[in-house]
Formats: structure tokens, C-alpha cells, sequence
């Protein structure tokens, strides 16, 4: 039995907290909002972010940051990559050099560009911090429904450790050493979920998602192998299958929001009516950036970014997409 501090109070922080307390590991979990978090403990769910999911008493809530990571063994960086920054710095006083990190949040730094491990490791320097990513909707893990995720970190042990946590009858954890594959799948796969609501939305069908799913893995490797990750990695559980499983999910916020965007809904008046993340929102931004900085052509990428900060009508992206240069469908060396 270990105690573990998750910080962040959103869906999958919560949905996580459930995971390592079946695992009869003591979990507190820190949120910003000390009138939320009273809210959380009064009502046993957690209403905004995790609706209709009971949460066992047992699962310690508080706003406070010196009483969530006190004594712990283990740390999960759960806040939104829009946020993730400011908030690990706020911990840092707290976090200690023999506690594990482990980070699951899908984006990359605004500033940056840095995947959120890299971002962790600087604020906290002298961890080696590890990346748990995979097709893992918070409403699924928390009920219970058989997933699997891969647990990355170049240090072999601390992935290991990591894997023992978490790992569970419906909870599977592989390792990696590809840190660099893990979270490049857990970032991007987010941009081609919004196309492909996107085209949902528009009212094309199966075909067109699948030539996006499709190409849309090709871009996420291409960018993913200029910066240092593993091919393979990228047909794993981090890529491929958080793709399939952002791109077509009812569950999903970012094929949600590529949907509403496609049908003709501005992006103001969608964000408005949730509470929740959609991470590529802001994430394509931050991946059209970087794919330039690597020299990198991410031609999905380009156009999502189109669509969702610029105002470019969704119809006239995909036609531009599809009437592109005729290539070659594998890259020739």
C-alpha cells in the first residue's frame, strides 16, 4: 500500500484516484477550489467533471498542496496542459526528491512547446518524471471497463514502479522507454480528433474519417520520428489506439468539439457550454508550432488550426486537404 497524491480534480484525475484506491492504495487528490472540493466530499461524485460515478469515502479530497503530496510515495500531474505549468511550479516547494512523478495530462507547453514530462523535469529538476497515456476515457476507467495504457520513462525502474501502481484486471499498464512517442500520441491525436468531428459534423461519412484517422497517424509519426521517438510507437496503445478511440467516442470532448465546429457552431459559443477540456483547442496551436520548428508538413494539423483560430469555413479545409498534390502514400528514402 502506497499513498499517492493526484493534483488535479478533473475527470481523469478522479477516474485515476478510483483505479489506485481498488488497488487499496491511500489517494488524495488536490483541487484548486476549496469550495469545490467541499462540494466533492458533501456529494460523494464529482458533479462538473465525473457525473454519476459514487466515490468511496476512503478517497481524500483538499484544496490544500501541503497536505496533498505530505509523506507521499507517488505524484500525478493530472491539470490541464493549459495550466500545467503554473501548477507544478506551485507544488515545487512541496514535491520531494524520493517521490515518484508520474504525468498524465495530453498537450504540449504554450511556451515551450515541450512535451509535459520535459516541462515537470525542469520545474522539478532531479526527477525523472513518467508518462502513463493510452485510449483511456475517464468514464470508462472509472466504471470499471477493461482499458490499457503504456506507462513511459527512460529510467526502465521508475516505469516499472509506475506499471505496479497502476496496473489492475481492467486497468492494464505496459512499459516503454519512448517517452517521446507516448506523449507526442497523447498531444496530436487530439488535433485529428477535432477533424475528424469535424467531418462528422459537415455529414461525411465512415470513408472520410477513416482517410483522416489514417493520414492523420502518418502526420503524428512524421512529426513524432523528426523529434526522437520510435516509429513502432506510434501503432501502439499511445498512438494508434488513442486515436481510434479520441476519433470516434462518444466520450470524446475534441471530436465533440470538431463536430459542433463542422455543423457551423463557433467556437466561443462551444466552450461555452462546457466545463470540461478539449485539449486540442489549444494543443493544435502549440503542434502546428512545433511541427514548424522540426520542419515538419502536418497538413491536418494546419487545417484544424484553420479552422478553430482563424475561422476558416470546415467544408472549404477538407476540400483543401483533398485536393492537395497527389503523393505517394509512404514517404521514399
Amino acid at each position: 500500500m502506497k499513498r499517492i497524491a493526484i493534483i488535479g480534480d478533473g475527470g481523469w484525475g478522479t477516474a485515476l484516484a478510483l483505479v489506485l484506491h481498488r488497488n487499496q492504495h491511500e489517494v488524495r487528490v488536490w483541487g484548486p477550489f476549496a469550495e469545490y472540493i467541499e462540494r466533492v466530499k458533501a456529494s460523494g461524485e464529482n458533479p462538473k467533471f465525473l457525473p454519476d460515478i459514487s466515490l468511496p469515502p476512503e478517497i481524500h479530497w483538499t484544496a490544500s498542496r501541503a497536505e496533498a503530496v505530505s509523506e507521499a510515495d507517488a505524484v500525478v500531474l493530472a491539470v490541464p496542459s493549459k495550466f500545467y505549468r503554473s501548477v507544478v511550479e506551485s507544488f515545487k516547494g512541496s514535491i520531494t526528491s524520493n517521490m515518484v512523478i508520474v504525468s498524465v495530462t495530453k498537450g504540449l507547453d504554450k511556451e515551450t512547446h515541450q512535451r509535459m514530462t520535459q516541462t515537470a523535469e525542469t520545474i522539478l529538476s532531479g526527477h525523472h518524471v513518467v508518462a502513463l497515456s493510452g485510449p483511456s476515457h475517464a468514464e470508462e476507467v472509472a466504471r470499471g471497463v477493461p482499458s490499457a495504457v503504456a506507462a513511459a520513462c527512460s529510467d526502465h525502474a521508475v516505469a516499472e514502479y509506475v506499471q505496479a501502481l497502476f496496473n489492475a484486471p481492467t486497468f492494464r499498464v505496459y512499459t516503454t522507454d519512448d517517452t517521446i512517442g507516448v506523449e507526442l500520441g497523447g498531444a496530436l491525436k487530439n488535433v485529428i480528433a477535432i477533424a475528424a468531428g469535424v467531418s462528422d459534423g459537415i455529414g461525411f461519412g465512415d470513408n472520410t474519417k477513416a482517410a483522416l484517422m489514417t493520414r492523420g497517424l502518418a502526420e503524428m509519426t512524421r512529426l513524432g520520428v523528426a523529434l526522437g521517438a520510435h516509429p513502432s510507437t506510434f501503432s501502439g496503445l499511445s498512438g494508434m489506439g488513442d486515436l481510434i478511440v479520441t476519433c470516434t467516442s462518444q466520450h470524446s470532448r475534441n471530436r465533440r468539439v470538431g463536430e459542433a465546429l463542422g455543423r457551423g457552431n463557433t467556437l466561443d459559443d462551444i466552450l461555452k457550454q462546457t466545463e470540461q477540456v478539449a485539449e486540442g483547442v489549444w494543443n493544435c496551436a502549440n503542434a502546428r508550432d512545433l511541427a514548424a520548428e522540426a520542419g515538419v508538413d502536418v497538413p491536418i494539423t494546419d487545417e484544424v488550426y484553420a479552422i478553430v483560430h482563424e475561422g476558416k469555413n470546415p467544408k472549404d479545409a477538407v476540400t483543401d486537404l483533398l485536393t492537395r498534390e497527389p503523393r505517394p502514400e509512404r514517404d521514399h528514402h
